[in-house]
Formats: structure tokens, sequence, C-alpha cells
């Protein structure tokens, strides 16, 4: 059976899916658009085969201006599921003013949890240093 899902959520909770039973993926489409950046970079004991203690995802356009246009932002590993924020429209992708815009309320969205990893609050801390970074590297082409 063929199951389209052309809006999230996909992933429902741990290793939950909103499949139903017969069901199974069999590819996934990303459009590609020109002059789209975006990059990834997670934080982990080691660099791979590793649980991540957080990890972001940043796709984004700039403008005429070198502003971010058009993002899109997830975070892993520190809420249920990968967790996409509220859009970072029209900030310049430096990491000083990343910094200072990127509030508490902003991060209000993870729901991070204490393990062997890592505690709540380091994720969140994490979290908040990876956006920055990641969102630098989209725009400047890619990590």
């Amino acid at each position: 059976m063929f199951a389209s899902f052309l809006s999230p959520p996909y992933i429902t909770g741990v290793r939950a899916t909103a499949l139903e039973p017969g069901e199974i993926v069999t590819a996934i489409f990303v459009r590609e658009r020109e002059g789209r950046c975006s990059a990834f970079l997670k934080l982990g004991a080691r660099r791979y085969l590793v649980i991540s203690i957080a990890m972001v995802a940043v796709s984004l356009d700039l403008d005429a201006d070198g502003l971010i246009a058009d993002p899109a932002i997830a975070v892993g590993a520190c809420s249920a599921v990968a967790t996409r924020l509220p859009e970072f429209v029209g900030l310049r992708p430096d990491t000083a003013a990343l910094k200072t815009t990127l509030s508490e309320g902003a991060l209000a969205p993870l729901t991070p949890i204490d393990d062997v990893r890592a505690r709540a609050a380091y994720r969140r801390h994490a979290a908040r240093e990876l956006i920055c970074r990641t969102i630098v590297a989209a725009a400047k082409g890619g990590a």
C-alpha cells in the first residue's frame, strides 16, 4: 500500500510513526530549489554511530541583503521527536546576532530530558549553540 505524507508529523513519538499496518516507506522526495542553502550539525560522543546529545538541520534562502529568508530549522535529540522551531526570517546569519536574538522563548518547543549522555539544561544550551552554528554554516554554503 502506498502512503503519501504531505505534511508533518510523520514521526509521531518515540519509535512511533503515522504508518498504518502493512504500509512501508519506499522513497522520500526532497524538492531541490536553486540557491537554497543547508547544513546539518550534531553533538555526540563520537562523529558516527552514536546517539546524539543534540543535532540541528537548517535549510534557508538568503535575500538580496543577505538576511535569512524562508528558513526551516529542526532540532533533534532535544524532544521526543525532531522539532521545527519558529522562523528566523529577517535575521543576519551571524553568530553574535543570532545568539542575541535566540532567546529561551525561541527554544520553548524543545523538551530535552536528562539521561546518561547529557542533562536537559546542557542539551538546551547545546541546541542553542548548534542552531547558531548551523545557520551560519548553511549561509556560507553548507557544512
